[in-house]
Order: C-alpha cells, then sequence, then structure tokens
C-alpha cells in the first residue's frame, strides 16, 4: 500500500507527475491519502478512472470526503462523530468501519447472484410474452390483432415484474454470510 500526504500530492499534480504516481500505485493494494484537501482527494480518484479506466470505491467519514466519493463510481459513508455529510452523499453508508468487510463480501456476492437471476427471468419473461404474440400472429392471418387486452397485458406484468423481484429480495441467499465472510474468494465467482 501507499500511504500519500496533501504536500507530495500538491507536489505530484503541480509538477506532472501524475503518471509515475499511477504506475507506483498499480503495483499497490490500496492507496491511503492523508493530511490532503477534499479537491486533492477527488483528483485522485478521477485521476485514477480516467486513466487506469477502473472502478474507484471511496470511504469517507466526514464533511471532507465528500467530493471524494462524488467521484468515485461507488462511494461510502461512514456515520460518526464528524457528521453526516459523508453519509448523505454516499451510496452506502456504514455505522462503523469494521461493517466494510461484511458489505462487500456477503451483500455484494448476494447482489450479484440476485441481479444475474433477475436478468435471467426477465428475458424469459418477455421473450415468452413476445412469443406468445408472435405464434399468435400466424393463427389471425398477420392482421394485427392483440390476443391479449390491455388491461390483462398490464396485470401479466405487474404480476411478473414486482413479485419476483421481492421474493429474491428477501429470500434468496445462495451461501450464508458465515460461509462467504470465511471464504472471501468466492466474492470472485459472482463477478
Amino acid at each position: 500500500g501507499v500511504v500519500i500526504d496533501g504536500r507530495t500530492l500538491n507536489i505530484i499534480f503541480q509538477g506532472g507527475l501524475e503518471k509515475k504516481f499511477l504506475e507506483l500505485t498499480q503495483h499497490c493494494r490500496s492507496v491511503l491519502c492523508c493530511r490532503s484537501t477534499p479537491l486533492q482527494k477527488s483528483m485522485v480518484v478521477k485521476l485514477v478512472r480516467r486513466q487506469l479506466k477502473v472502478m474507484t470505491l471511496s470511504i469517507g467519514d466526514g464533511a471532507n470526503d465528500v467530493s471524494m466519493i462524488q467521484a468515485a463510481d461507488i462511494g461510502i459513508g461512514i456515520s460518526g462523530q464528524e457528521g453526516m455529510q459523508a453519509v448523505m452523499a454516499s451510496d452506502f453508508a456504514i455505522s462503523r468501519f469494521k461493517h466494510l468487510k461484511k458489505l462487500l463480501l456477503v451483500h455484494g456476492h448476494w447482489c450479484y447472484a440476485r441481479l444475474a437471476k433477475m436478468v435471467i427471468y426477465f428475458f424469459y419473461k418477455n421473450v415468452s410474452y413476445v412469443n406468445l404474440l408472435f405464434w399468435y400472429q400466424f393463427f389471425c392471418g398477420f392482421s394485427g390483432s392483440t390476443m391479449i387486452d390491455y388491461w390483462q397485458m398490464i396485470f401479466f406484468n405487474l404480476f411478473f415484474t414486482s413479485m419476483p423481484p421481492l421474493v429474491f429480495g428477501v429470500l434468496d441467499r445462495d451461501v450464508s454470510a458465515e460461509t462467504l465472510l470465511s471464504l472471501p474468494e468466492l466474492y470472485k465467482n459472482g463477478q
């Protein structure tokens, strides 16, 4: 990892050393910016997103982290003594830093699995509905008449579009939370 302060970041951005800084950070698992201004933090996040074309995650706990959280793809706010500004500007909020592991490994894995199943489900639902209309056109001689009334189509979409996401969102857990926390490599399966 790299720990860098605000004065050094100032030298990097003013001296045109961004490429060398990025080469250094590519060999690290994490980069920590301490004693830096909010503008410098957001500039680091934007630099990494723009040059490396990777997804960025920013974590902050105060008002000085808001611009960094908003510049990242995913922002996590930690509610604490410095106020709620970071939480209000973030995508996810946690009460303590120790909850980050469960947010990423458990809820992230479950979210991947649920989204994958729901995408397949919506394709299936729409293909089955369009197939029904397609084959009916052969029966009615391509007259353009519809087989299903408008209100039946609304109830079909309402029932098959609203119920499964609710059921999957509440009940679908392919692996227990304890297993996901003990085996972090399971997170990569979803990716």
